[in-house]
C-alpha cells in the first residue's frame, strides 16, 4: 500500500498583472475511464534488482510537475518508466487518450515512438555534427506541419545563435545543455521529461541555465516533468511537486504548500523551514544590481535576474533563518526589504528556539527567533511587527 500525504491546497496563482503562468493538479489513480488530452496516467510497477517502485498518479500535461526526493527514491526511474526505457511489470501509461503501455491488453510502444523529448545529465551530443548540424538532426525529427518550435524561437530562446558555427568540442557544460535542450526542443515533443539536466554542472553554470529552462516551458508551454533533489530548483521550475519515497509517493501538491506543509526530512539536501511566495517583476535596477518584485502590494528587492522579463511571474523561497523581526519602523538599516505584518502563531522549535508566522497583505512568512527575543520583543499572536529580510537572501539561484 502507499504511503501518501495529500495535499489539497486552495487555487494559488501568480497576481493578475503577470503574465499567466502554467499551473496544474496532481491526483487520484488513473483509469481508462478518465483520460482526456490533458492528462499523463501512470499506474506502473517496475522491479529493478534491489528496487520496486510502485505508483498509480494522474498528473495533468501542463506546466512544470517536479519529481522530489532522496537519492534511490525511484524518481529517475518514474521518469524512464513513462519515456519507455524502463518497461513496468504490470500498469498502464497514458498521455491523453494515446495509451504507450497496457500490461493487460499486451501494448507496448518502444521509446523512439513515444512523443516524448528526454534531457539526460549528460549532454550526449552527436560531436561530429556541431551545433548546427545536432539541432538539424532535432527538427529532421518533427512532424510535418507541427510549427509549435520553430528553428528561429528555440535558436532565440536558448541564445544559440552566436553557437551555430561552433564544434561541439570545446563548448562549455552550459552550452552543451543549452544545445541538447534546444535539440530536443526541436524534435517536437508533446512531453519533456528532464532528467536531473543540472546535476552534473558546477554552481556557475547550473545559475546560466536554470532561466532557460524556466523560459522555454513557459514560452513554448510545454508540459515539463523533472527529477531533481534540489529544493531551490524545485521552488524555481515547479508548479507543482510529486515527493518520492523508497519506490512509493509520499505527498504531492503545489510547490509552495509543498515547501512548506511537508515534513521532507531526508527528502531534501540543506532543507529548513521556508515559504514560497509568488509575485512578479516590476522592473530591473541595473545600476544598483537589484530586481524589483511586486508581492501582493508589498515590494522586495532581490540581486539582479534581468533575464526575467518586467511583468513575468516569479518565485521566491523565503528562509525562515532570513527573517528578522522589529517591533517599530526601524531605520538606518542595510536590510532593503522591511515589510509591514502582523504575528499569527508562535510555536515552539525546540532547543530554546521559536517559530514565528508572519501575515503580510497576502502573503505569510516565517521566522526563526530565539525565546528569549520572542520574550524580549514581547510577541504575541496579532502583534504588530515589521519583518526584515536581506535582499541577498532572496537570491533565486542558490
Amino acid at each position: 500500500m502507499q504511503r501518501r500525504t495529500r495535499w489539497r491546497p486552495a487555487c494559488s496563482s501568480f497576481p493578475s498583472r503577470c503574465s499567466s503562468s502554467s499551473t496544474h493538479s496532481i491526483g487520484g489513480p488513473v483509469s481508462a475511464s478518465d483520460e482526456s488530452t490533458s492528462l499523463l496516467g501512470v499506474r506502473a510497477r517496475v522491479v529493478l534488482p534491489d528496487f520496486t517502485l510502485e505508483i498509480d498518479e494522474r498528473i495533468a500535461a501542463k506546466g512544470v510537475t517536479a519529481l522530489f526526493g532522496p537519492s534511490g527514491s525511484g524518481k529517475t526511474t518514474l521518469l524512464r518508466a513513462i519515456a519507455g526505457f524502463e518497461r513496468p511489470t504490470r500498469g498502464r501509461i497514458v498521455l491523453g487518450d494515446r495509451v504507450f503501455f497496457d500490461a493487460e491488453a499486451g501494448i507496448w510502444v518502444p521509446p523512439h515512438e513515444r512523443p516524448m523529448g528526454f534531457l539526460f545529465q549528460d549532454a550526449r551530443l552527436f560531436d561530429h555534427l556541431g551545433v548546427s548540424g545536432n539541432l538539424d538532426f532535432g527538427a529532421r525529427r518533427r512532424g510535418r506541419g507541427d510549427t509549435r518550435f520553430a528553428f528561429r524561437d528555440v535558436v532565440a530562446s536558448l541564445d544559440l545563435g552566436p553557437l551555430l558555427g561552433r564544434r561541439i568540442v570545446g563548448l562549455s557544460g552550459g552550452e552543451r545543455q543549452r544545445v541538447a535542450l534546444g535539440r530536443t526542443l526541436l524534435s517536437g515533443p508533446e512531453l519533456l521529461l528532464l532528467d536531473e539536466p543540472l546535476a552534473a554542472l558546477d554552481v556557475g553554470r547550473k545559475a546560466e541555465i536554470l532561466p532557460y529552462l524556466e523560459k522555454v516551458t513557459r514560452r513554448f508551454g510545454i508540459p515539463t516533468v523533472f527529477v531533481s533533489h534540489d529544493l531551490d530548483e524545485v521552488v524555481q521550475l515547479a508548479d507543482r511537486v510529486l515527493v518520492l519515497d523508497d519506490g512509493q509517493v509520499a505527498g504531492e501538491g503545489a510547490t509552495a504548500e509543498i515547501v512548506e506543509g511537508l515534513d521532507l526530512g531526508p527528502s531534501a539536501n540543506r532543507h529548513e523551514a521556508s515559504v514560497v511566495v509568488e509575485g512578479c517583476v516590476l522592473r530591473h535596477d541595473t545600476r544598483l544590481h537589484l530586481t524589483l518584485v511586486d508581492l501582493h502590494g508589498d515590494t522586495v528587492s532581490l540581486p539582479l535576474a534581468d533575464r526575467l522579463e518586467e511583468g513575468a511571474p516569479v518565485r521566491l523561497r523565503v528562509r525562515a533563518r532570513d527573517v528578522a523581526i522589529a517591533i517599530v519602523q526601524p531605520e538606518g538599516l542595510s536590510i532593503r526589504n522591511v515589510l509591514p505584518g502582523h504575528v499569527t502563531a508562535i510555536r515552539d522549535g525546540g532547543a530554546g528556539a521559536a517559530d514565528v508566522t508572519i501575515q503580510l497583505r497576502e502573503d505569510h512568512l516565517r521566522a526563526q527567533l530565539t525565546r528569549a527575543a520572542v520574550e524580549e520583543l514581547g510577541l504575541a499572536e496579532g502583534s504588530a511587527i515589521f519583518a526584515l529580510v536581506k535582499s541577498v537572501s532572496l537570491d533565486r539561484g542558490r
